[in-house]
């Protein structure tokens, strides 16, 4: 497992149907992994509040970790589910 359960990743895709862009924050809450191929997390996304606004799943390759000289910002959602 690349990940840890718990961790922040970024969003390497945009999510279109949950109005995500590359960049957005997401929670790992879960893993998947599989015998062949890449594996995959569920990931939680919130809003700046902390309310949950999408759950899904995406391949590892469609995350990456956190890095110390990125700066987290603030944007509006074009869709709120």
């Amino acid at each position: 497992m690349a990940f840890e359960l718990f961790s922040r990743v970024a969003l390497n895709v945009n999510v279109s149907e949950h109005g995500l862009q590359r960049g957005d924050v997401a929670t790992i809450v879960d893993h998947h992994p599989v015998s062949e191929g890449e594996d995959g997390y569920s990931l939680e996304v919130f809003n700046a509040l902390g309310e949950t606004i999408a759950v899904l799943v995406l391949a590892e390759s469609q995350i990456s970790p956190m890095m110390r000289n990125e700066v987290l910002q603030i944007r509006v959602l074009d869709q709120v589910s």
